[in-house]
């Protein structure tokens, strides 16, 4: 009997735990339907994992041993991770014979996300429904939605001789197949037009591990598939003479290190050596913001306005 009371308390304990459980499922099953069908439909609702801690280490290729390095390198990793390692390298699999040391990471993602060196959330682009961004410094590029970044990758842009224009440019016409005006022989898959009279776009073509292009800003095929969908192009007013709205803002910044040690090589040492802050990019990016969200009102209106528009009986 004198246990009586001890035992109660406890049960009391119990009951009042359960509760508390029961008051919490209720509240996630009492959630809105429009709730719950967002959630399905939107991950984006659910709280981001953190960003996971990558350590690299490398992998040297001796220059006379280059074959037996690059055979353990193809028997090592799975073709998914070669191709992850390879991108984080700035190389595609056709110029992976000119490594010398590639960073590898501990953890893959072909997505290459969770490596990303650009931030996750800019809120400086919140009211900027796309926004494209290339780094010099890092040969990478990021698109952003709403401040909110879906896609990154590598990039080769132009070499030392040759280099690509900075600044803000917009996205102008697209080709799936283009002929470089330089040489007739360099196909361009997937072009994407940015400056119209220099005749810069992005498109695929050789990732060889540093800025080699003409001026043009270089992508792995996935890349310049997805942003050849992506993205948005000009309108141009009747007769196709002059510009009648702007495509998706590009702004294009940085020095390259000519000469110096591969950025990306430095993520051995520190694997967030790469790493772009918030406070740079709005640096960037807010001499531009009052251009950008200009032209996109402008494009806004313009689609606005065409959707309306009665189109003729057939």
């Amino acid at each position: 009997m004198k246990n009586l009371p001890l035992f109660g308390i406890a049960l009391a304990a119990l009951m009042m735990a359960v509760l508390v459980q029961c008051k919490k499922d209720n509240e996630i099953s009492g959630q809105s339907a429009d709730q719950h069908l967002l959630q399905k439909k939107d991950s984006v609702i659910k709280a981001e994992a953190p960003k996971p801690v990558i350590k690299y280490t490398s992998m040297i290729f001796p220059a006379k041993k280059k074959d037996s390095a690059m055979s353990f390198f193809n028997k090592q990793f799975s073709e998914e991770e070669r191709y992850t390692i390879l991108a984080l390298n700035r190389l595609d699999s056709k110029n992976k014979w000119r490594a010398d040391t590639l960073a590898i990471p501990d953890k893959f993602d072909r997505t290459l996300m969770m490596y990303s060196p650009f931030p996750a959330q800019l809120d400086v682009l919140k009211d900027v429904k796309k926004m494209v961004l290339f780094s010099y410094p890092i040969q990478a590029y990021a698109l952003y939605e709403n401040g909110k970044i879906i896609k990154w990758g590598p990039t080769s842009m132009g070499k030392k001789a040759a280099q690509t224009k900075r600044g803000l440019m917009f996205a102008n016409w697209k080709k799936e197949l283009a002929i470089s005006t330089i040489d007739s022989d360099w196909k361009l898959p997937y072009n994407v037009n940015v400056h119209n009279t220099l005749g810069i776009g992005w498109h695929q073509y050789d990732l060889p591990g540093f800025p080699a292009s003409h001026s043009c800003l270089r992508l792995l095929m996935d890349d310049a598939k997805y942003l050849y969908s992506w993205v948005d192009t000009w309108i141009l007013n009747k007769g196709g003479a002059t510009v009648k709205a702007n495509g998706t803002p590009v702004i294009v910044f940085g020095d390259y290190q000519w000469g110096g040690k591969k950025p990306w090589k430095k993520l051995i040492e520190d694997s967030k050596a790469n790493d772009i802050s918030v406070e740079e990019l709005n640096s960037i990016i807010n001499p531009h913001l009052e251009k950008i969200l200009e032209e996109q009102k402008k494009r806004d209106e313009v689609v606005a306005s065409t959707s309306t528009e009665v189109k003729p009986a057939a």
